[in-house]
């Protein structure tokens, strides 16, 4: 779920006005963040703690070259999950059933408005010839980039094989 699915979520709390869902939800990520940069720890009972976390220098090694190199201190935001957070992602707890049906009802909805939005640009590619040869090039590419992973497949299960040998 990324920041506008959730004001749309949110939006069911606020009568379906998702402006208003938007300013609550800003304001109270905007609170969260400048509270936690000035020091202060914000503690949401059953949610989470957020704070500030001092990290004092030490050394690094880069994976890619192998050389070790020296990180200045630094501060670091940290999230600590509630005991109800960590009940319900758990299993713990049951999700309430009528807020589960939203939310699968609404992911649903925009899956429906992606497919058919996405479905007729695909029909006119489709239908336009290639006129120069950049498209023609184009045209013989993608085809290639669908045989690449048909390639790798077979890979995956000779090293299958080796770890069923040992």
């Amino acid at each position: 779920m990324n920041k506008a699915e959730l004001i749309e979520a949110l939006s069911t709390h606020y009568e379906g006005n998702k402006a208003e869902a938007a300013r609550a939800l800003n304001a109270v990520v905007q609170t969260i963040t400048y509270q936690t940069a000035s020091g202060e720890k914000v503690s949401i009972t059953g949610f989470g703690v957020f704070e500030k976390v001092h990290r004092s220098a030490r050394m690094v090694r880069n994976p890619r070259t192998g050389e070790r190199k020296r990180a200045k201190a630094t501060a670091v935001p940290r999230f600590r999950a509630g005991s109800d957070l960590k009940a319900f992602v758990s299993g713990a707890k049951k999700v309430p059933k009528a807020s589960a049906k939203k939310a699968a009802a609404k992911t649903a909805t925009t899956a429906t408005a992606v497919k058919k939005t996405a479905a007729p640009a695909k029909r006119v590619a489709k239908a336009a010839p290639a006129k120069t040869a950049a498209t023609k090039k184009a045209a013989v590419k993608a085809p290639a980039k669908k045989a690449a992973p048909a390639k790798k497949a077979p890979a995956k299960k000779t090293a299958a094989k080796k770890t069923a040998k040992r």
